[in-house]
């Protein structure tokens, strides 16, 4: 039995892949040693064990606090300034929101001539390691809501959290409603709404990456506050519990079977069918979550598929899920494309521009359902005309 306790295994683990050996054996060292002296004994093989270490994947790496997820070398630093007219014209407020669960930052994006009350939000959650301006400015969700009027909230994880900035989607503490971080992305929205008076029937969460895997938390836990979600390169629902379970998903393991339906809100689900990061095979998990165990709903009136091809940019399939004539998901399978929000705005971090445009197939998504449920709606983007 190794006598390394968990700090120092993932201490030990962080500096091996950094190529940082001899720190390594003084961190398992110093652990063995306190180990001991507790009256645990080690019974370890070190030069073993770094071997073993120095060998794992060049993948995700743990850390004491949450998740890593090494992206491919982002277009933009933390540091570096967005594109200009990338955030739209209206006004990016700093808010701050704290409860029970946590205390943190969110940005909220009021476009002009927004209405007095009514309005949808749409609340968009970063992925890891992203700047939460770089996310805004890369989605173009802010220019999309100057166009049609809708409310933009961005929170924003704190690095107290997570060093990388990783929404901790994995955790089982924040997987349920009431605690943790669900409970603090929801106080945010419950906070917005109250604000501005917004429409509590058009309120939408949309993610990316780890931002991605917390919307389908989102999703889950708070399927009242939130009319539909969007899923961009992420993850199922409450199929990782620890760091461990999370790489693996990740990597395209089988999540555990879960009996009907766990997510009961309308998805659109985008995904690159040559993610490195997070396996494509996670958007079937995802669709099976939505649609029940064998992947169709017992009254579906059948999918629909359409290919197509973007000028000079990608192709793509999507997939629409219905039941009794309600929209239960829309699936993008984006043919070549990798772990990039696709359609994003070029000098953003983890952006792809050969498109099809995610942002603004989303809000038609979005709007399309409000029109189905409500003589209200969002104003419909011209997002068909940009499909080629």
């Amino acid at each position: 039995m190794i006598g390394l306790d968990q700090d120092g295994m993932v201490q030990a683990l962080n500096l091996t892949k950094a190529g940082r050996l001899a720190e390594a054996t003084e961190v398992i060292q110093r652990t063995l040693g306190s180990s001991s002296k507790a009256g645990s004994p080690p019974d370890i093989d070190r030069p073993k064990l770094l071997n073993r270490m120095a060998k794992l994947p060049q993948w995700p790496l743990a850390t004491g606090q949450g998740l890593q997820m090494p992206l491919p070398s982002p277009n933009l630093s933390q540091h570096q300034a967005v594109p200009p007219g990338s955030l739209g014209e209206g006004a990016l407020l700093d808010r701050t929101y704290a409860n029970s669960s946590s205390a943190g930052r969110y940005l909220l994006y009021v476009p002009p001539d927004h209405p007095s009350h009514g309005a949808p939000v749409i609340v968009m959650l970063h992925g890891g390691t992203q700047a939460v301006v770089d996310y805004a400015a890369g989605t173009g969700m802010n220019k999309l809501a100057d166009q049609h009027h809708f409310l933009v909230v961005y929170p924003e994880q704190a690095a107290q959290a997570n060093p990388m900035r990783y929404w901790n989607w994995f955790r089982p503490q924040d997987q349920r409603a009431g605690s943790g971080e669900p409970a603090w992305i929801a106080g945010i929205t419950e906070q917005v709404i109250r604000d501005y008076d917004a429409d509590p029937d058009r309120i939408f969460i949309v993610g990316f990456s780890a931002g991605a895997a917390m919307a389908t938390v989102m999703a889950a836990t708070y399927p009242s506050l939130y009319a539909a979600a969007g899923v961009h390169s992420g993850l199922p629902y409450g199929a990782a519990h620890d760091v461990a379970s999370a790489f693996a998903l990740m990597r395209g393991a089988t999540p555990p079977s879960q009996q009907g339906a766990v997510l009961r809100i309308p998805l659109i689900v985008f995904h690159g069918d040559h993610d490195e990061i997070v396996n494509v095979v996670n958007a079937s998990h995802i669709r099976q979550q939505r649609l029940g165990v064998d992947g169709a709903p017992p009254a579906a009136d059948g999918p629909t598929v359409t290919n197509g091809q973007m000028p000079n940019g990608h192709a793509y399939t999507q997939t629409t899920y219905l039941s009794e004539s309600q929209v239960l998901l829309e699936e993008w399978i984006v043919r070549g494309a990798g772990h990039a929000w696709f359609g994003g705005t070029p000098g953003c971090s983890y952006t792809d521009p050969r498109g099809p445009d995610a942002s603004a197939e989303m809000l038609r998504f979005f709007a399309e359902l409000s029109s189905s449920t409500s003589d209200k709606s969002v104003e419909e983007p011209p997002a068909r005309s940009s499909l080629g």
